[in-house]
């Protein structure tokens, strides 16, 4: 079997531009992957286009291979958008493996170490940004009863957008009006996480971890940005609450670090950025050799999602799944087959390959449409972006 062509599918899904990777083969098998990437939808294309000399031509079932010629062969690495583009051919070759063999990803990565991957639902969705800009602390905390009544049982939340390098006091109180009143709608039972992007120092993301602690979050991700190893180790020594970070790193190469300074308890890896499934597992890998838990960042499409789902199925120090399920009513409308999340949990795919096939018809109904850009000022009237 040989690669005869690879394109993307670029599908607008308001909050951000989905970049599904069609693997054409001369056996008429066709590999699906994803490699959205917020604001760079232009340039991932293009750099599927200029990966796809190295491996016109070659065994899309040599997986290894194929991932060591996109990366070494070119000079420059290709940073994130590189990487992204490389990662949605890799898992589309997974993808084209899987359906040559008639077996679901997970049973080629090792088989299943848990029956069902546990979800967690993230309370923004298409209007996430508005949502959080509102000050409507109460619509927060409907969504969030909104998700425990589908039977999720870990939300997310992005408490306060952080605009300062230090919050304010009433930027502490607003966090502790949003997690006070999430707690409350939700109850006890449901893992809470929070999320702050990196948008603080790290003195000001133990500021804010301080003020959640009473609020036993699952997690703190990202209190400050991610190139600040030794930030987020002081944030990680200061805070009983776990810390997570990873989801702008690419390759097992950029996580050494953090992984082997134990800098937080939980990595992110985002598998359409970091290398695809192969190198996500190298990550975790190294991970579990000092005892750290993997929980993917994916806010992306279903390709995405299915490939996080059989990641995680065979993952063992998988810890929970980041999933959007808000962001289009159409989502799933995109996709012939989609994965089946029951109580929180989704289930194993019995389908060859990622189990998800997009419908090209559905998808040029949504064509690429820049992403609109939000921005808030500092006080001092500069501009921070979202």
């Amino acid at each position: 079997m040989k690669i005869t062509g690879v394109s993307p599918v670029v599908v607008n899904a308001e909050m951000r531009n989905w970049v599904f990777v069609k693997l054409s083969t001369d056996e008429g098998l066709t590999g699906w992957g994803e490699a959205t990437l917020e604001w760079h939808t232009r340039a991932v294309a293009g750099a599927l286009q200029d990966l796809e000399p190295f491996i016109l031509g070659q065994d899309p079932t040599r997986i290894e291979h194929l991932y060591q010629a996109m990366y070494r062969h070119p000079f420059f690495r290709g940073g994130i958008v590189g990487m992204s583009a490389v990662s949605g051919i890799e898992m589309a070759c997974w993808d084209v493996l899987g359906k040559s063999l008639g077996l679901p990803v997970y049973r080629l990565l090792g088989g299943r170490v848990r029956d069902r991957v546990r979800m967690y639902d993230h309370l923004g969705g298409g209007d996430m940004r508005s949502l959080y800009l509102e000050d409507d602390v109460g619509r927060i905390a409907e969504r969030a009863r909104e998700s425990v009544e589908l039977g999720y049982t870990a939300l997310k939340v992005l408490a306060v957008p952080v605009s300062e390098p230090l919050p304010t006091s009433k930027e502490l109180r607003r966090a502790d009006e949003v997690f006070a009143a999430v707690r409350e709608a939700v109850g006890d039972g449901v893992d809470l996480m929070v999320d702050l992007h990196g948008r603080t120092t790290p003195e000001g993301g133990v500021l804010f971890g301080k003020v959640l602690e009473p609020y036993r979050p699952l997690f703190l991700e990202e209190p400050c940005p991610p190139d600040n190893v030794e930030g987020l180790l002081h944030v990680s020594r200061s805070l009983s609450t776990p810390v997570a970070s990873g989801e702008r790193l690419v390759t097992r190469y950029e996580f050494r670090e953090l992984v082997e300074r134990r800098a937080c308890a939980v990595v992110q890896p985002d598998l359409c950025h970091c290398g695809g499934l192969w190198e996500a597992r190298k990550i975790a890998a190294a991970a579990e050799t000092h005892h750290i838990s993997i929980a993917p960042h994916n806010p992306l499409g279903p390709v995405a999602t299915a490939a996080n789902v059989h990641f995680g199925l065979s993952t063992p120090n998988f810890l929970i799944q980041e999933a959007i399920r808000g962001d289009v009513p159409w989502r799933g409308e995109v996709v012939t087959s989609c994965i089946e999340v029951r109580d929180g949990h989704a289930c194993p795919p019995d389908q060859p390959g990622l189990g998800v096939e997009v419908n090209e018809e559905e998808a040029a109904r949504h064509p690429f449409r820049q992403e609109v850009l939000m921005a808030y000022h500092h006080r001092d009237g500069s501009v921070a972006d979202w």
